[in-house]
């Protein structure tokens, strides 16, 4: 799958968000290496600690379907830069892979890649707990 079909998975997500309070809507895409994609949305919560966002929506639902070995995860928000995965998603996407590329974007045309390790140099792995 090409990095703008997954931008416009991610754009569909968003449509989806539930965001009452911030009134920022997020969607993500998250691609297996399988070929399946799961999508997700952010949904806010009164009690703010409830909320959960696009990323790690999408991440669950893949995990909760069984699949773990994520290829690339596109996230789009509604503003007129870029939006980045906050630090918990970010630290959620490196539990599944270093190489795991990152793709923000504007739109279909506007976007950027990185790796998740790009973005969370020096993170706490499995590894550090051995």
């Amino acid at each position: 799958m090409k990095y703008k079909e997954l931008i416009k998975r991610a754009l569909e997500a968003r449509k989806n968000a539930y965001v009452p309070y911030s009134k920022f809507s997020v969607g993500a895409a998250a691609l297996m290496r399988n070929g399946k994609v799961y999508t997700g949305c952010n949904i806010e919560c009164a009690s703010f600690g409830g909320t959960n966002c696009a990323e790690r929506t999408a991440i669950f639902k893949a995990i909760s379907e069984g699949d773990k070995d994520i290829e690339a995860i596109a996230v789009v928000g509604d503003t007129e830069d870029y939006t980045f995965p906050c630090g918990i998603c970010r630290q959620v996407i490196m539990e599944f892979g270093r190489d795991i590329k990152i793709i923000v974007a504007k739109d279909e045309d506007n976007y950027q890649v990185y790796t998740i390790s790009d973005l969370l140099p020096s993170a706490f792995t499995a590894d550090d707990l051995d």
